[in-house]
């Protein structure tokens, strides 16, 4: 079974992001990949992280444990303005290689209209950089997310076409935790002339 860690990074409390994370979950699950105990969801609009850098860093501690035992990570990003929220943004400046490193992420951007395509491209140029994620080559983009992803069955074409899509991309992100299991085991974190990325 493997430990797979969801963010949904929207600093909205009842989030279209939190919904796409649950709804990825509950298939993980249903496909045999996870379970209950083994995955969990960091939804950045119930427990936000105090913006960086901060004294106090809230629930950071507990994201790190959760993080640190995935085996793989799934990124939701809602677009705001053409741009991936701060929240998100927010979350990988508090991401080190400790938690992150050499693990599959599956980006997934999230749009109230046709959009969600600038939160993946800003996350794929810079948020690894010091974490040293590994993004897949496939991405998610949930569009006229308040539209899809609402219940147990498809409404329509549209709903239909990304729950497929969902179960095609979530396949290919368990497949790359288990290769990537031994790569990262086998890296040695240790050498602190090559801390950050470059």
């Amino acid at each position: 079974m493997l430990n797979i860690a969801l963010v949904a990074g929207s600093s909205r409390n009842n989030s279209q992001s939190g919904k796409v994370a649950r709804v990825l979950r509950q298939r993980l699950i249903e496909m045999g990949q996870t379970t209950q105990d083994t995955s969990s969801i960091i939804d950045l609009g119930l427990a936000p992280l105090p913006l960086w850098p901060a004294e106090d860093a809230g629930p950071w501690s507990m994201y790190q444990q959760q993080l640190a035992a995935a085996d793989a990570v799934v990124i939701i990003a809602p677009e705001w303005n053409g741009m991936a929220c701060p929240a998100i943004k927010n979350f990988f400046i508090y991401a080190s290689k400790a938690e992150l490193a050499h693990k599959p992420g599956l980006l997934v951007g999230v749009s109230s209209s046709i959009g969600g395509a600038y939160p993946i491209s800003e996350l794929r140029a810079s948020s690894y950089k010091n974490c040293r994620l590994c993004y897949l080559p496939e991405h998610l983009i949930v569009r006229q997310v308040e539209k899809v992803l609402n219940g147990p069955q498809a409404l329509d074409e549209a709903d239909e076409r990304i729950r497929a899509r969902i179960d095609y991309a979530l396949d290919v992100l368990v497949r790359y935790a288990h290769a990537l299991q031994p790569v990262r085991a086998a890296i040695s974190f240790d050498n602190s002339a090559f801390a950050n990325g470059m």
